[in-house]
């Protein structure tokens, strides 16, 4: 039997050198293995032919049974793993992803409520982030890490020393620089893969819903209530899911509000803005500065989740974190009836926190 390997990895050798494909180096091989078995089948006993190739074809059906179990098996694994995941090998045999994205998403591709569609379907996702301060930082950063193709974010003010507590995507060198090339800088150096649109200025009644229709879905991480009801009604208006935040001093909330999927809008559950003195801002009240990173990573789970299709986002309710008190409740919400600007008219039911 040792001269019929040895004849067998000279030939294999030899097609290596030559520079012959694997396939046909293994079929030079299984054509040798064939011509031996049918040697030790047809031969008489003794012969010289058979004794000098292993005297019996026991020891050769053997090994090709052996031989054969293994491919079985391995041709089995790699059904099993494209039944497994065919979304991944989709999206890694299209050449979607260079081998640097794919080894940097690679803890995405393997999930299973993501894997390689989901992934695609984040690089061709575009994103608008309102405002890059406290809720906008993280939600930035990690939509950014995530592969979230295109983000865009608004943001009309610039980077002050008072923002750095809270403000993780700013460094102090960007004092006095525009937030949004700011984040922008941060962004891509975190990611090249991904594509940032600064836009510097405040949103305005003009230019909300136009800008908005260009993109997916919306965060708001905005701090003033102005700003809040005019994405509102730019988001219903263009039929877009919006992820609203908001921060006091230790607690943090958000939701998805998506009245196109039936839930309700932010007017239906804040049909007014309260009076100053019961909402006032971060500068006046404070608020503790790990807190917004909280609040807006989670913001950007949720970007995530409707992006891929992802679990249950939080479409319907409001998720409040109490951080002085490591408290985490969920509240319901539905549509207001008579709300003027998603426009509900079911059975009269009132929105509740």
């Amino acid at each position: 039997m040792l001269l019929v390997f040895a004849i067998a990895a000279a030939l294999y050798g030899l097609g290596a050198v030559m520079r012959a494909p694997k396939q046909a180096r293994w079929t030079m091989i299984f054509i040798l293995y064939v011509a031996v078995l049918g040697e030790q089948l047809l031969l008489p006993d003794g012969h010289s032919l058979r004794m000098a190739t292993g005297e019996s074809p026991v020891l050769w059906l053997m090994f090709g049974g052996f031989v054969l179990i293994a491919l079985v098996y391995r041709a089995g694994l790699n059904w099993l793993r494209k039944k497994a995941r065919p979304d991944t090998e989709a999206a890694t045999d299209d050449a979607i992803f260079t081998d640097t994205e794919l080894n940097r998403y690679a803890r995405h591709i393997v999930m299973r409520e993501i894997g390689g569609l989901g992934q695609k379907k984040m690089k061709d996702a575009k994103v608008l982030v309102i405002g890059a301060g406290g809720l906008g930082s993280p939600a930035l950063l990690y939509l950014a890490a995530a592969g979230v193709g295109t983000i865009g974010v608004v943001d009309d003010d610039v980077v002050d020393n008072s923002n750095l507590q809270r403000q993780v995507i700013h460094k102090d060198a960007a004092i006095g620089t525009a937030k949004v090339f700011s984040a922008q800088d941060a962004m891509q150096a975190q990611n090249p893969f991904v594509k940032v649109l600064p836009y510097q200025r405040r949103l305005s009644e003009d230019d909300a819903q136009a800008l908005i229709a260009e993109y997916d879905l919306v965060l708001d991480g905005t701090d003033n209530f102005e700003t809040r009801y005019l994405v509102n009604a730019a988001c219903i208006a263009a039929r877009k899911p919006l992820i609203s935040g908001a921060l006091s001093q230790w607690e943090g909330q958000l939701s998805v509000f998506d009245p196109a999927n039936g839930t309700p809008c932010y007017a239906c559950v804040f049909p007014k803005a309260p009076a100053a003195e019961l909402a006032p801002s971060c500068a006046e009240a404070g608020v503790i500065g790990p807190l917004p990173g909280v609040i807006g990573t989670m913001m950007a789970v949720e970007a995530i989740k409707l992006i891929t299709g992802a679990g249950m986002p939080l479409r319907g309710e409001m998720l409040i974190y109490d951080a002085l008190y490591s408290e985490t409740r969920k509240i319901a919400l539905k549509p207001r009836i008579g709300c003027s600007v998603c426009g509900h008219t079911a059975p009269d039911e009132a929105a509740h926190l």
